[in-house]
């Protein structure tokens, strides 16, 4: 079986933002075809029209993912600018309205719309996918199945959606709240290898239920059209460096679960029900919380986990793929918060989610000169 190449692409989704007000803008549709002659197939509309999709070019490091992310932040924001708009990265808007958003008039989000009716309406969400590659079909599901029991830890890291409609809903990821209506979606069960998955899906899309494999918005899962396995559970970080640092861990788990497997080591699968609780503790309570650690049965706090995964299980690929300071930025973060922990700090100084949607604003411009 060769080796996986894990080649890195991410893929952001930004929020286009009048600065006057701080409410977001429905205004995709100008920016595109001025974005399309600079970025070409880097740059796409999503459902709402008050959102922007980038995406990088394929890398083999997060270096280069990290030179790409800048150059994509640094292009939307100039043409975000050029219409004296603005562009955030958070996993929701702290206080802009869902049933106000215009859906974008492209016959793709239309049918969503039609299918989800208001579910489409309210997915109001932005996220951060990162995709890694792997060209061998069972080796991808056997990551899948495993890499799983991880997504939860990241997705603390990533956490930059606590406000809804300009409530402080309590929860750390209220992102993946919104996207659990969605069918389909959420932490994928356990498949017995590829010829399984792709019969579930050639079914789906045999009664129309979908499509194709594009509709399946589990967690973490094939992309149906690179060999790639996408990682869809993080809000959209709002530092760049968050994202690459984000991108780097999958990328080592993958790396290492390879390792495991040429060295006819395994990791123990674990059941769905056990890691969507930790899904669930990583929403509500993110950095702050505790998650189950499966293999000794009880909770630790995620802190504690996210260190041992890093200086336990990661130690040796990270060193080996030359991406210590890319992964070690989870220290960083660990240290003063997630993107969450920052906009509910702001709240609590100053009353107001205006404040937390100007701090948005800026953070997602840091490090882009």
């Amino acid at each position: 079986m060769k080796a996986p190449s894990l080649t890195l692409g991410i893929e952001e989704e930004y929020q286009i933002i009048d600065p006057a007000t701080g409410e977001l803008k429905s205004y995709i549709t100008q920016i595109l075809d001025e974005g399309k002659l600079v970025l070409k197939e880097q740059i796409k509309a999503e459902l709402h029209q008050s959102m922007v999709e980038v995406g990088t070019e394929v890398c083999r490091t997060p270096a280069e993912a990290r030179a790409e992310l800048v150059k994509l932040r640094r292009c939307i924001s100039d043409l975000a600018g050029r219409h004296g708009l603005r562009i955030a990265a958070a996993g929701t808007h702290p206080f802009s309205n869902w049933e106000e958003q215009e859906i974008t008039p492209f016959e793709r989000y239309l049918g969503v719309k039609q299918d989800m009716a208001d579910l489409a309406q309210q997915l109001l969400i932005f996220g951060t996918h990162v995709h890694v590659g792997i060209e061998d079909r069972e080796f991808l599901i056997d990551a899948m199945n495993v890499s799983r029991y991880f997504a939860p830890h990241v997705l603390c890291l990533s956490t930059s959606s606590p406000f809804w409609t300009g409530r402080n809903t309590g929860l750390k990821s209220y992102r993946s709240i919104v996207f659990r209506h969605f069918p389909r979606s959420g932490i994928p069960r356990r498949f017995n290898g590829w010829a399984e998955y792709d019969e579930m899906v050639g079914t789906m899309v045999e009664t129309r239920c979908i499509p194709d494999g594009s509709k399946i918005w589990y967690d973490v899962r094939p992309n149906h059209r690179y060999p790639t396995l996408e990682f869809r559970i993080c809000d959209v970080c709002t530092r760049v460096d968050e994202a690459v640092c984000v991108a780097a861990i999958f990328q080592a788990i993958i790396a290492k679960l390879w390792k495991m497997r040429r060295d006819n080591v395994t990791f123990r699968p674990y059941p769905t029900e056990l890691i969507e609780e930790n899904k669930w503790r990583a929403v509500r309570y993110g950095l702050d919380g505790k998650l189950l650690d499966l293999g000794k049965e009880k909770e630790v706090p995620v802190r504690e986990l996210i260190h041992e995964m890093i200086d336990w299980f990661l130690r040796d690929v990270i060193d080996e793929l030359g991406t210590r300071k890319e992964v070690e930025y989870a220290y960083t973060i660990m240290e003063g918060g997630s993107s969450a922990d920052r906009q509910l700090r702001t709240f609590e100084r100053t009353g107001s989610t205006r404040a937390v949607a100007d701090q948005l604003v800026a953070e997602t411009g840091e490090g882009l000169g």
